[in-house]
């Protein structure tokens, strides 16, 4: 094996804490997001994680919309994913289950996919139809 296919690997098993961040809002809650990307960034999301705080989460931005579906190998933590209309509003919502190939996928085309730690847009009272709000959603 390669060096290099040596350490992608190694890096592959890590979970990805350098991404870039943003803030998005929605109501009255602010989230701190990591955004995931590139391919590779989109491809890792937030495998090998072991804990998130509560306010935190994932945005996967995509080239164009999509049907996008998401599963959940290799993942430790119990997640939702938002599925995100490029306006902000939340297309659905899907409670994913940790170390599962079982694939969720967006209600239509999205380009933009929030995940955050399983509970908690219900315990904001947040679900379809409800608007996200940072720079990527304005006109």
């Amino acid at each position: 094996m390669s060096l290099a296919l040596l350490t992608f690997i190694s890096l592959a098993q890590s979970p990805q804490m350098q991404l870039p961040r943003t803030t998005l809002s929605v109501g009255m809650f602010q989230i701190d997001t990591q955004v995931a990307q590139a391919p590779e960034e989109r491809q890792i999301g937030l495998m090998f994680r072991a804990q998130m705080p509560q306010a935190e989460g994932m945005l996967f931005i995509f080239e164009a919309p999509t049907k996008q579906c998401f599963w959940m190998k290799n993942t430790i933590l119990p997640l939702t994913a938002a599925f995100v209309a490029d306006d902000g509003t939340i297309v659905n919502l899907a409670d994913m289950k940790p170390q599962t190939t079982e694939t969720h996928c967006s209600a239509k085309p999205v380009r933009y996919v929030l995940e955050m730690n399983q509970g908690w847009f219900v315990k904001k009272g947040i679900k379809a139809g409800s608007k996200l709000k940072g720079v990527m959603f304005q006109p």
